[in-house]
């Protein structure tokens, strides 16, 4: 169904763009009409669906959010021990004329950009390279923002080689004692240590459409009834949305998308985030260096506690 409706929506879009100048007045008329009533389709979507829209392959990517959002963007690479990850992509920059850290998992727009960026999947040498930009960050007293985007960390036996697990726990231990403000935004998937390696943070927010948990739908089904085709069924039972996590409070809170998602109008989930990240620094900028790694580390202890409740 969602399928569906979306392939009218972007049909919709492409031939709006298509008509130059706004010369047929008329027919962009008709079109804006039409697309709110195919949106109009979308009432409630399913877990399944949202994570179809999550996995969109129009979606914004890092790089989409961070040339919205920021400025003077200097990037950053390599970990200082073996190679380049182009999975991980970051850098400093300002925003709103404040300097800032930020980075977020890579995707890519098209097929072969995925292939080079291994489908957002970070080696260990990603994850090195993102510890060394935060801690870099925590030197200069620079916020954080991290965009999280990928279906896990990649599974490879040389990954396991260059030591992938004891990576993502060191990141995971480096990040909980930051002394500077961290966000993190749950983009798209958030599948996994991969996704967590880059997410402990003050402040934790998901698009609306975006997924969150410990691993896939298709690796869930596969692992408890040896059939990855009863995904759908996953979807429900692992409570992967953005509701379910804030009603949980996993997360801090959702940034609402467009009907259909957020690549239809990326710009209007680019002010969200604008709007929230001004927001979020503010309030975290008042905490001295100390609090903020106290609060971040007392936030993830409780959510147990808060899933229990």
């Amino acid at each position: 169904m969602i399928r569906e409706i979306d392939e009218k929506l972007i049909a919709i879009e492409e031939e709006a763009r298509s008509i130059k100048d706004n010369v047929d007045k008329k027919r962009i008329k008709e079109l804006k009409k039409q697309y709110i009533e195919v949106a109009r389709e979308i009432k409630t979507l399913s877990p399944h669906d949202r994570v179809y829209i999550a996995r969109h392959r129009k979606r914004p990517k890092v790089d989409d959010y961070i040339d919205a959002l920021f400025d003077d963007l200097f990037i950053q690479r390599g970990d200082f021990l073996s190679k380049e990850d182009k999975s991980i992509f970051g850098g400093i920059a300002t925003f709103h004329g404040i300097p800032v850290t930020v980075l977020g998992h890579r995707k890519g727009h098209n097929i072969n950009e995925s292939m080079e960026y291994n489908f957002g999947m970070p080696e260990p040498e990603g994850y090195r390279k993102a510890l060394r930009m935060m801690k870099q960050a925590e030197k200069f007293g620079r916020p954080i923002i991290t965009f999280i985007d990928t279906p896990g960390a990649y599974p490879g036996i040389e990954a396991e080689e260059h030591g992938q697990s004891s990576a993502i726990s060191r990141n995971l231990a480096e990040m909980s004692a930051l002394k500077c403000p961290v966000i993190a935004i749950v983009t798209g998937e958030g599948s996994s240590g991969g996704a967590l390696a880059i997410g402990v943070a003050n402040s934790v927010y998901m698009l609306e459409n975006a997924v969150y948990s410990v691993l896939s739908p298709e690796g869930f089904a596969s692992i408890l009834w040896k059939d990855s085709q009863r995904s759908d069924e996953a979807c429900e039972l692992m409570k992967l949305t953005s509701y379910d996590l804030l009603s949980y409070g996993v997360i801090d809170g959702i940034i609402p998308e467009p009907a259909g998602g957020a690549h239809h109008y990326p710009e209007k989930v680019y002010r969200e985030i604008d709007d929230m990240l001004v927001r979020e620094i503010t309030k975290l900028k008042k905490l001295s260096p100390a609090e903020l790694a106290k609060q971040r580390y007392q936030k993830f202890r409780n959510i147990d506690k808060a899933v229990l409740k």
